[in-house]
């Protein structure tokens, strides 16, 4: 499911059909490439916003990535997560925890390193199922969600463990944000499920 293009006031009928084509697929691009940037600031924001949870605070980035993925497809919910990562590396406080643990490679260097490649394949993997038609229903959504963010742990672990050993970054670095991550998963679900929904009505 697309979210529509933009519509134009002009009527583009009258136009030769290669410049009416040209100009809509502008369009289309345009209105998405928008999209991604305001998906890199909102992943930004998600980032500093912690909410209280049980074993440990957990913030929305998760819950962001899916949605990206879900609502933009793999091409343009990536782009929005790559856009984010070019933002960190140069420097912009857009991580958690940023700018009191480092900055810029530095940071992207250190224990969250994996994580952060993580985004990416979270996103990918999230707008590449809804594309295949994986993600039409609340619970589908939901599962789909669930495998794209499992997805995260995959690099993240991996780097983290060979900072600081598998033993502890599987303790430390996932466990604790397995129940948080499962809520994250079909919260986004539900939020994705009512926006294509207003989207459909519009």
């Amino acid at each position: 499911m697309r979210i529509p293009s933009a519509k134009f006031s002009r009527d583009t009928t009258a136009l030769p059909l290669n410049i009416a084509t040209k100009r809509s697929v502008t369009s289309q691009w345009g209105v998405k490439l928008g999209l991604a940037l305001a998906g890199s600031i909102t992943l930004w924001a998600s980032a500093k916003l912690q909410v209280p949870f049980y074993p440990v605070p957990m913030t929305l980035q998760p819950l962001v990535l899916v949605m990206l993925g879900l609502l933009l497809g793999p091409v343009f919910g990536t782009a929005a997560v790559m856009i984010y990562l070019i933002e960190g590396a140069f420097g912009l406080p857009v991580f958690a925890g940023t700018p009191e643990k480092g900055l810029g490679l530095a940071y992207m260097a250190g224990p969250t390193g994996g994580y952060l490649v993580g985004f990416l394949l979270c996103t990918l993997i999230a707008g590449t199922l809804a594309t295949k038609g994986f993600a039409r229903s609340f619970l589908s959504s939901g599962l789909c969600a669930v495998v794209a963010i499992s997805t995260i742990y995959l690099p993240g672990i991996t780097w983290l463990g060979y900072l600081i050993g598998l033993g502890e970054a599987i303790q430390f670095g996932l466990i604790p944000f397995v129940l948080g991550d499962a809520f994250k998963a079909f919260f986004a679900a539900g939020l994705t499920s009512m926006t294509l929904r207003y989207l459909d009505g519009k």
